[in-house]
């Protein structure tokens, strides 16, 4: 019989992805059958899943934790934002329209059934399943037809541990808070409390979990430090992004504008886990550091939209500027798209605006396309003769004279563009940068020697270190007493 149990937030970014996370390494240590969900999800940070669609990042993570093949059905329902209103919307996986967010609130309903769909495919073979709630359930405006938070833990009957964040301050009124506006049917759902991101003696809080359970009668599991091995894990939400700023000076230094529909950014992490790499994350209104030896222009979920901001900040100039000193430049997807000369959307995939010139650096051309290229692929990086692997998630085609000398050959195939001069590339293929032997090649091209190390299996270890502090600060026997068969 399975048991599932849903973990919530006092706020968004509390660290509900890294926690259900580590909480599914656990699981899966103790010999459980564990699987990750979650109804709702909004990010441009998606992952090609195991059956051929798109979900969160994060549930890939979290999947990653389980042991099992990712699939569609661990986040039903993902929003892809591509304006300041407006999200693309993916339905298991495959992109069913756009939606305004009034627009969206209205047609919530109507995704309910497919949310239930996949928790029953979820379900079927776990011991447990480990649920992650979106933003927070105390924005009540939100609640009618909610498939994200309370909406679906009381139609699915699926217990509560809500998650405050105790750096961001204020962590005992965001809970007390948050049991007082909820209607009675949406309390009585939160079996309890967790306090995350503690700094220094966690038995400084003793008093303040008594008065968050006076206030609340609600139980605490624990109060979670910040934990080194989250560092070493691939971040979900952008809000992380713009910690990243230059604090050492290493022997490289790589600069990513920060784009505002920056996608997929955890193609980073790879060159941040280098131990002689800096990677420098480039927000509106900063130049690009001059000493940079690289620039990457990530991907993006609008490629118009943000090669026009990409210009309002300057960064057009000093990319080119860059380029005459002798730096290099990868683009990737969307990014990739920019570095051509001109891209054309005939059908109003990226927004109004049907044609817009490119920074010029490659030779190519991309025409935006309505369908959707996904999937997971292998082959090999031309210039290095060394193996790549990936996904490509993207709508467009590029061609044009630079194509000729490909980037990589994919399933027989040629994949992105290389400049003459070869210190300018493009690809379609996020996450490129986990391929150890592509990276230290790379590298060394660019003066650096990495240290050599497998990314995965250093993914992989963090996950098991973040399991074993897990099981040190929270009562993870008290949260599997509270587990609940489920309701499908």
């Amino acid at each position: 019989m399975t048991r599932a149990i849903m973990f919530q937030g006092t706020g968004s970014d509390v660290g509900k992805t890294v926690l259900v996370a580590g909480l599914c390494r656990v699981m899966r240590n103790r010999g459980l059958k564990v699987r990750p969900f979650k109804p709702q999800n909004m990010s441009n940070n998606a992952a090609v899943t195991d059956d051929g669609g798109e979900i969160g990042r994060g549930q890939w993570l979290q999947a990653l934790a389980c042991g099992v093949p990712t699939s569609v059905h661990m986040n039903p329902v993902l929003l892809k934002p591509q304006s300041e209103t407006g999200s693309q919307i993916i339905v298991q996986g495959k992109v069913r329209g756009q939606a305004k967010g009034r627009d969206y609130q209205r047609l919530k309903p109507q995704f309910m059934d497919a949310v239930m769909q996949s928790w029953q495919h979820i379900c079927d073979g776990a011991d447990i399943v480990l649920v992650e709630g979106a933003g927070s359930p105390a924005e009540i405006n939100l609640r009618k037809n909610d498939i994200a938070n309370m909406g679906f833990a009381t139609k699915a009957g699926v217990p509560v541990v809500l998650v405050g964040d105790i750096d961001r301050g204020g962590v005992i009124a965001s809970l007390v808070g948050t049991h007082t506006i909820l209607p009675e049917q949406d309390r009585a759902m939160i079996a309890g409390f967790l306090i995350n991101k503690f700094r220094g003696d966690v038995t400084l809080f003793d008093d303040g979990l008594r008065s968050v359970t006076e206030f609340t009668g609600w139980p605490s599991f624990g109060v979670v430090p910040w934990l080194k091995a989250v560092a070493r894990l691939p971040a979900e939400d952008s809000v992380g992004l713009e910690r990243m700023a230059g604090i050492q000076t290493k022997a490289l230094k790589i600069a990513v504008p920060m784009l505002d529909r920056i996608a997929n950014f955890d193609d980073l992490d790879p060159l941040k886990a280098e131990p002689d790499v800096e990677v420098v994350m480039v927000r509106a209104g900063e130049p690009i550091p001059a000493d940079a030896g690289l620039i990457i222009v990530p991907g993006t979920k609008s490629t118009i939209g943000d090669l026009k901001r990409l210009r309002e900040n300057g960064w057009d100039a000093q990319i080119h500027d860059h380029v005459k000193r002798g730096g290099h430049v990868i683009g990737i997807c969307g990014g990739y798209q920019m570095l051509g000369q001109n891209i054309s959307d005939p059908e109003h995939i990226d927004g109004d605006t049907t044609d817009a010139e490119g920074l010029g650096l490659l030779q190519i051309e991309t025409v935006m396309k309505a369908e959707k290229t996904l999937g997971q692929v292998q082959g090999t990086a031309v210039a290095y003769g060394v193996p790549v692997d990936g996904y490509e998630i993207h709508c467009g085609v590029s061609h044009g004279p630079d194509c000729a000398r490909p980037f990589a050959l994919v399933d027989g195939r040629s994949d992105g563009a290389v400049s003459a001069d070869g210190r300018i590339f493009g690809t379609y293929l996020h996450g490129l940068f986990a391929s150890d032997s592509f990276r230290a090649k790379l590298l060394a091209e660019l003066g650096v020697h990495g240290v050599g190390f497998n990314y995965r299996a250093s993914v992989d270890d963090a996950l098991n270190e973040l399991a074993e502090n897990l099981e040190q600060f929270i009562d993870v026997d008290a949260l599997l007493q509270l587990s609940l068969p489920v309701k499908i």
